[in-house]
């Protein structure tokens, strides 16, 4: 029973972040919400008994794939186009 709770927890987790990457306007904050996106996924990957897979996805999507867009973000700078 605590597993489809969890389940179902994750994946709701999984579809607000992810409507969460598209509705932000700030690149930071998407940036950010992949990463939470990305740490979910390899949850339920961990939860599914794919521990390599999880442990890959935790390290690389969240981790490193987060990093890296920040960095990206930082050098090229934060100031989007407003839209009138």
């Amino acid at each position: 029973m605590i597993e489809v709770i969890a389940h179902t927890c994750i994946i709701a987790g999984l579809i607000i972040s992810a409507a969460m990457i598209f509705r932000f306007r700030d690149l930071l904050s998407a940036a950010i919400a992949f990463g939470v996106f990305s740490f979910l996924l390899s949850l339920e990957f961990y939860i599914l008994q794919a521990p390599d897979v999880a442990i890959a996805e935790a390290g690389i999507g969240a981790g490193l794939t987060t990093a890296i867009f920040i960095i990206a973000i930082r050098a090229v700078g934060r100031e989007e186009e407003v839209e009138e």
